[in-house]
């Protein structure tokens, strides 16, 4: 299994997406993202986008005031997490037009069904935005 969990997160430190895929308790979950998101907010630019923390291996980006943060095993290639991490949010510009905090807080269901379709159990298994968007807009026809 490749990916453990994936977090979105504005400048406050505030967790607006929390996806995980290992079984972890509340309080283990509201400790490692209090652990992991005080971490990577502290780096600076000039620092690259990946830390290691416990077992995991943390890389993480920013977009605009957002910070995308993706918990993988150590032995996962870090520039293919980052380019995972360039095609979620290029599918949700597709989807939402260039988009934002408040884009993932109003439609945050969508957000998990795009990540839906992508992972599964840890794994990525579409990287096509078309597939990726296709049942969502079916959705928004139908509704």
């Amino acid at each position: 299994m490749g990916i453990r969990f994936v977090l979105l997160v504005n400048k406050q430190g505030q967790t607006r997406l929390a996806q995980y895929y290992e079984h972890l308790s509340l309080d283990e979950r509201r400790a490692l993202e209090g652990e992991i998101v005080r971490k990577c907010l502290a780096r600076t630019d000039q620092q690259c986008s990946f830390v290691e923390h416990r077992n995991y291996k943390v890389v993480y980006r920013r977009y605009a005031s957002l910070f995308f943060l993706v918990g993988v095993d150590n032995d996962e290639n870090e520039l293919a997490i980052l380019e995972f991490i360039h095609l979620l949010v290029e599918t949700m510009d597709g989807h939402f037009g260039n988009v934002c905090e408040l884009d993932i807080m109003f439609h945050l269901e969508k957000v998990h069904f795009m990540l839906e379709e992508m992972v599964m159990n840890g794994c990525i298994v579409e990287t096509s935005k078309q597939n990726i968007l296709a049942p969502i807009q079916l959705m928004e026809k139908t509704s």
